[in-house]
């Protein structure tokens, strides 16, 4: 040790130099804040590194209040404190420079986030240089580490970790919490950690712990169990109640083999236990076996996600084709639906001449203005509840009163038809197009059912269907034409003109109304 850290020379000169370097981080932080070459997942963590060089410049002000009331044994928690932001800077800084560096490495930002590693290298080589910090005792101690300037540390190791290169992650690393009153058993995870590549937080008790894992996700925490305030078993069973975190895991250190206690603690969901002093060679198998169980259950969350995702996929289109009712019947194994319905509505819209249409336009804007049409009729259907069948070349069939029965099934498809005509009206208009529907409806008994294996479609069978759609091909454009069993339905409900008399290919003169709006 050089010489005492409460007698430094020049104290006003180091706290001139300490705030110079750190004033420098904030301008290049609010620059790159303003830049537009910032990624937008990188803006709020150089938000924390602005954050925490303010941080630091607000406790160095306290730290040289303090200074000179503290003996030389009793600086460290002051040390401890301010190396706390130091590893905000340098570590969110970190996680910028990798994502730029795999995203945009010619990102004009790479520069200044260099100098801010450079001036927090700085600032923590004049803090060593100036001081000559108190060494703390190690169980391990690591050997002398170069620093810039010929200096030697003499400094705990967390406070001078790594100056002379960043600790990249990599696919075996990650990010560890450590939660530990004692601030040896902290320094000495740190150390160890940082040198294995990992990136470290470390919290002092439990309570802070719990509200840091409600902002930040890490890989794997690190817990003391013997802590003032809450227990390290307190923690982790609050942990362990937390959707988003119960998953992360835990490893359990004390000082004391207890073995009760760590029945206890694995009970609760620790996922393994360290005691005091640490094997450096256990210490790294334990957590790289941690990490690697993080790493495949994460491969296995994110795989069952995608099987989730595509089974939402697969069941919306299956609804896409099939009424729900009967998609969860096929889906529950029944291999044949076949269901019979006494009474139900159905409706067939043609559009008039649309076939000649074709030869006249690009096939580009006939399939356009079909699929723009046919998809404001799905939405009028499923405004009035009606269940869309099929489309047939350029006419549309649709029935309601079924899967799920209903009284008023006649009123609905009315609504729907007239709804229908207004709607193929306000197309015309919009697009200047000459397309004329005619809408037949009949109401009777029908057989639905589910036909083919690999393309499934959904079907009506029974004179109801041939009826309602003789009624749309005997009927006039732009009319909607009702059958008698229709009309008795709707007769004082919706006004309706007779027709008259209408001879049906295979059924002969058929009494037939037109329903207006």
């Amino acid at each position: 040790m050089t010489e005492n850290l409460t007698n430094f020379r020049d104290r006003a000169g180091l706290k001139h130099e300490l705030r110079t370097v750190v004033r420098h981080v904030i301008g290049y932080a609010e620059l790159m804040l303003d830049s537009k070459d910032l990624l937008p997942a990188n803006k709020e963590d150089l938000t924390k590194i602005d954050h925490s060089a303010r941080n630091l410049e607000s406790m160095l002000e306290s730290f040289f209040v303090e200074l000179p009331q503290r003996g030389n044994n009793d600086v460290y928690p002051l040390l401890h404190d301010l190396r706390t932001p130091v590893n905000h800077i340098i570590g969110y800084t970190e996680i910028i420079l990798e994502d730029l560096n795999d995203s945009n490495p010619e990102s004009k930002l790479i520069p200044d986030l260099q100098k801010i590693t450079e001036n927090v290298k700085r600032w923590l080589v004049l803090v060593e240089r100036y001081t000559g910090a108190p060494e703390l005792p190690s169980p391990s101690p690591d050997p002398m580490t170069e620093l810039p300037g010929n200096a030697k540390s003499g400094s705990p190791g967390w406070f001078l970790a790594d100056l002379e290169g960043a600790s990249v992650k990599t696919e075996h690393t990650g990010h560890i919490l450590v939660v530990d009153d004692d601030p040896q058993n902290r320094d000495i995870l740190y150390r160890r950690l940082r040198q294995q590549g990992h990136l470290v937080d470390c919290l002092e008790s439990g309570e802070a712990a719990l509200e840091w894992i409600t902002k930040y996700t890490p890989d794997l925490v690190l817990l003391d169990m013997l802590m003032p305030g809450l227990t390290g078993r307190e923690v982790l069973a609050a942990m362990k109640q937390i959707s988003n975190v119960s998953e992360i895991p835990i490893i359990v250190i004390s000082a004391l083999d207890d073995q009760a206690e760590i029945a206890r603690c694995i009970g609760l969901g620790a996922e393994d236990y360290l005691s005091t002093p640490f094997n450096p060679a256990v210490l790294k198998a334990r957590i790289s076996t941690c990490l690697e169980k993080r790493r495949l259950r994460q491969v296995e969350i994110n795989h069952l996600a995608r099987l989730e995702e595509e089974k939402l996929k697969s069941e919306r289109l299956l609804l896409n084709i099939l009424p729900e009712p009967v998609a969860n019947r096929l889906k529950a194994g029944e291999s044949i639906i076949a269901d019979y319905f006494p009474e139900v509505t159905v409706i067939f819209a043609d559009l008039v001449n649309f076939t000649e249409l074709t030869s006249q336009r690009e096939p580009e804007m006939i399939v356009g203005m079909l699929n723009q049409i046919f998809s404001r009729l799905d939405l009028i259907a499923q405004k009035h509840g009606l269940e869309k069948i099929k489309t047939i070349g350029d006419a549309y069939m649709a029935v309601c009163g079924l899967p799920t029965t209903r009284e008023d099934h006649a009123e609905a498809v009315a609504r729907f038809a007239l709804d229908l005509t207004a709607e193929i009206s306000r197309f015309n208009d919009s697009f200047g197009n000459p397309l004329a529907v005619r809408v037949g409806i009949d109401t009777g008994p029908v057989i639905a059912g589910i036909i083919g294996r690999n393309k499934f479609i959904y079907d009506l069978w029974g004179d109801t269907v041939n009826i309602a759609s003789r009624m749309e091909s005997h009927g006039l454009p732009n009319e909607i034409q009702v059958s008698e069993h229709t009309w008795e339905k709707l007769k004082g409900k919706f006004q309706l003109r007779e027709r008259g008399e209408i001879d049906i290919k295979g059924k002969g003169l058929m009494k037939a109304w037109i329903l207006e709006a």
